[in-house]
């Protein structure tokens, strides 16, 4: 059974948006490049509705909501978004390439990090460039087509990693590759959950009524 419409529709909206953002990602016939900052922020927008329907609400404060009213989802969101601003500064660097295989990305990987550091060298899926502080490994995502270089140990150059992203932006920018035949089912995917919350929307109105009632009435 569908939750009520409200909250549903505060759950996928966020997650449509993301959707829609891979499936024009993977559609284009060039790689795009991310930090894993950026990666995990979008990621905490596209999960923000869930949480905010799922354990925000369910742990909300009660003497804070009479205290400050409909102001605490303000409050509960603020501390969500410094959740995700605190694992962001505490994650490893990484850059994420969207709408490319491992064998695309390599020679154009070898050919920046060799510009950066010419003592730049391969291990198997490892890439060490020891004159500038930078060790990292690939994570390949064959199915979604989108490759991670994630640092390797917790010695990393953060100002090499920023001239790494800039230099492998700069080469992919002039690659064009094939786009993910799988952007049309993300797309797809995306226009059902949002029909579905339409639609549910438009057959409920009393409930959203209801729903908003339960959820600010403090």
């Amino acid at each position: 059974m569908l939750p009520d419409p409200l909250r549903l529709t505060i759950a996928l909206l966020p997650v449509v948006s993301y959707c829609l953002m891979l499936g024009i990602l993977n559609a284009r016939r060039k790689p795009f490049i991310t930090t894993g900052g950026a990666d995990l922020a979008t990621l905490g927008v596209a999960l923000s509705g869930l949480v905010f329907i799922g354990p925000i609400e369910l742990f909300r404060p009660e003497a804070a909501s009479v205290e400050f009213g409909g102001y605490v989802w303000l409050f509960l969101l603020v501390l969500y978004w410094l959740a995700i601003w605190l694992t962001m500064l505490l994650a490893r660097p990484r850059l994420v390439i969207y709408n490319i295989s491992s064998e695309e990305l390599r020679p154009v990987l070898s050919e920046a990090a060799r510009s950066l550091d010419p003592q730049a060298r391969w291990a198997g899926d490892s890439l060490s460039m020891p004159t500038v502080g930078i060790q990292l490994h690939l994570e390949t995502f064959e199915i979604m087509r989108n490759v991670s270089l994630v640092a390797s140990g917790s010695k990393q150059n953060l100002a090499s990693w920023r001239q790494l992203a800039g230099l492998l932006g700069s080469r992919l920018d002039g690659l064009s590759v094939d786009s993910n035949p799988r952007w049309l089912g993300i797309v797809l995917f995306a226009i059902i959950l949002l029909a579905t919350s339409m639609v549910h929307m438009l057959n409920h109105p009393q409930q959203i009524a209801q729903a908003m009632q339960e959820i600010f009435s403090y």
